[in-house]
C-alpha cells in the first residue's frame, strides 16, 4: 500500500490501536508484548524509524515512543479501518431524538448538535451556509488528556462563535467528493495549537438549507465509530429536510 511495507503497515496499525487506547507515546516493547508481530524489538524500533522517515509517525518532546502523524492516520482510516456499522437499534434512536423537530430547522438542527455529543461523548457542532452555529458536548472536551491543555481548550472554544471560520470549513467541504470530512491536526486547522485535535464532519442540504454537522475530538478518537455515526447522521437530516421543503 503506497509506499509502505506489508510490516510497517502492520505496525502502523498497532500503533494507532494502542495510542488511541492509551494516548501515551507507543515504544517497540509493548507493541512486541501485546500485538504479536513475529518480529523482535529491535526489528520494530527500526521498523519505526522507517516509518517515521517517510512521515508516518513523530516523535513527542517527552518520551522515546512514538506516536501517529495525521499522515499516519490519514493512512489507516483510508485503508486499514474496518468500520462498525450502526445497528437497526441506532439508526432508529437517532431518528426518533429529533423526528418531533422536523418541521422547524433552528429547532431541528439545535437538538440534533446536542443528540450527536450525548451519542459520540465528543464536541458536536453544526454550521448551515447562512452563518448559524450550534454546538454541544463542550465538558465532553474536558474530560479528554488532550483538552487539559489550557492553550488548546481555549483556542478551541473560542473558535465556536466564529462563524467565518467554520464556513470556510463548510465551502472547502462542498469541494469534496467524500461523505466525510476528517480534519487532523496542524495541517487541517492550519494552527500548531490544534496538532492534537481532529474533527468529522458530514454535509446535509435541502432547498435551501445547506450545513454540516459533526464532530471535534482528539486526533486519536475512534474513527471506525464516529465516522459512520456523523455519515448516518448527516444523510438523515439532509433526508428529514428535503422532505420538509426547507
Amino acid at each position: 500500500m503506497e509506499d509502505l511495507t506489508q510490516r510497517q503497515v502492520d505496525i502502523l496499525k498497532a500503533i494507532i490501536q494502542e495510542y488511541t487506547e492509551s494516548g501515551e507515546p507507543v515504544g517497540s516493547e509493548i507493541l512486541e508484548k501485546k500485538y504479536k508481530l513475529g518480529v523482535s524489538p529491535a526489528t520494530i524500533r527500526n521498523e519505526m524509524v522507517e516509518l517515521a522517515k517517510k512521515a508516518y509517525l513523530k516523535k513527542t518532546h517527552f518520551s522515546s515512543g512514538r506516536v501517529p502523524s495525521a499522515k499516519g492516520f490519514r493512512f489507516y482510516i483510508k485503508h486499514l479501518m474496518k468500520e462498525k456499522e450502526l445497528s437497526t437499534v441506532d439508526e432508529v434512536a437517532y431518528k426518533n431524538s429529533v423526528w418531533d423537530d422536523r418541521a422547524e430547522l433552528h429547532k431541528l438542527l439545535a437538538h440534533a448538535t446536542k443528540v450527536l455529543a450525548q451519542r459520540t461523548g465528543l464536541l458536536s457542532l453544526t454550521a448551515t451556509g447562512t452563518s448559524d452555529i450550534y454546538y454541544a458536548g463542550v465538558g465532553n472536551l474536558l474530560s479528554k488528556d488532550e483538552f487539559l491543555d489550557l492553550k488548546l481548550s481555549k483556542q478551541l472554544f473560542g473558535l465556536l462563535d466564529e462563524a467565518p471560520y467554520w464556513e470556510g470549513i463548510l465551502r472547502q467541504f462542498y469541494k469534496m467528493e467524500d461523505e466525510v470530512m476528517c480534519m487532523l491536526g496542524e495541517g487541517d486547522f492550519r494552527d500548531s495549537t490544534f496538532e492534537d485535535c481532529a474533527s468529522v464532519f458530514g454535509e446535509f442540504s435541502g432547498g435551501t438549507a445547506k450545513g454540516i454537522i459533526g464532530v471535534v475530538g482528539p486526533k486519536r478518537m475512534s474513527y471506525d465509530v464516529i465516522i459512520p455515526q456523523v455519515r448516518y447522521f448527516s444523510s438523515l437530516l439532509g433526508d428529514i429536510i428535503k422532505s420538509q421543503g426547507m
